[in-house]
């Protein structure tokens, strides 16, 4: 993973969202919070209508000329020169580091496939993880000194576990990132377990075609998870937390998930849970 260089000067006035399909179709909450954020930064939220998946099933399953066209119909949303903000790691490191690579067998003599070659590398170098957006690039503080101190501080006492997908960790980095933001949180203590860096099993197609492998992985997640005494698991990542919490509610384990974005607004101030 190279070192990313974030930009210096003004803050952007706008930003495209790229929701995610997991997002849009199971925890639109997530999509909702993430506007919510950045419009209380001051930011104009732009979302295109027409997204729908960053193609990450299909590269992950070997068919990157299907991924292709799934980024493909989507270059045209972009255009303007605006950071893009996607509230999940590894949609984010599709983005930003597959698809350029989808186009590099574009055909030089064809204006089109320059064009589309173009998009995706423009689009790519603007694509942001939320927290990453939110602490590198804006810089917000949510400590006590910050500007949502005061509503933090009314928050009761909260114990959690923080899981960040793999493709997060490897390509985006953001586990940096999500535990700078829940460390800065008043009145919230971030516990590890030792399995917090294994993958929850998940992993896209991997837990249709190996079901009993995958089932495993998650087992042993939760039981790791609820061995610290925590009954809340925080991540940037659906399918991750759609997985870790229904396997948690088939097993009857008390471990509550919550997507990041809605964490932190809840935490400085937003709704409850």
């Amino acid at each position: 993973m190279k070192q990313r260089t974030y930009p210096t000067g003004p803050r952007p006035t706008d930003v495209y969202l790229f929701a995610t399909c997991l997002v849009d179709l199971f925890v639109p909450q997530a999509g909702l919070d993430a506007v919510k954020l950045l419009e209380r930064e001051g930011l104009t939220v732009h979302f295109p209508r027409g997204q729908s998946c960053c193609g990450q099933p299909a590269y992950s399953s070997g068919n990157p000329r299907q991924a292709r066209e799934v980024a493909r119909a989507q270059l045209g949303l972009f255009e303007q020169p605006w950071p893009v903000i996607v509230p999940s790691g590894s949609c984010a490191g599709m983005m930003r580091h597959h698809w350029p690579a989808l186009f590099d067998d574009a055909d030089e003599t064809n204006a089109a496939d320059r064009a589309d070659a173009a998009r995706a590398g423009s689009i790519a170098a603007r694509v942001y993880e939320l927290t990453e957006f939110l602490v590198r690039v804006l810089g917000i503080d949510l400590g006590l000194d910050g500007a949502y101190g005061d509503a933090a501080r009314r928050q009761p006492e909260e114990r959690v576990v923080l899981h960040t997908s793999c493709g997060a960790r490897r390509e985006m980095g953001t586990r940096v990132h999500g535990v700078e933001a829940v460390d800065a949180l008043p009145g919230v203590t971030r516990i590890e377990h030792e399995r917090e860096s294994e993958c929850c099993g998940f992993g896209g197609t991997f837990s249709l075609k190996h079901p009993d492998i995958s089932g495993a992985m998650v087992a042993d997640k939760i039981a790791s998870a609820c061995a610290t005494g925590c009954n809340r698991v925080v991540s940037a990542d659906c399918g991750c937390l759609l997985n870790i919490g229904h396997a948690a509610e088939r097993k009857g384990a008390p471990l509550a998930v919550e997507h990041l974005a809605s964490f932190l607004w809840r935490r400085t101030g937003g709704e409850a849970a």
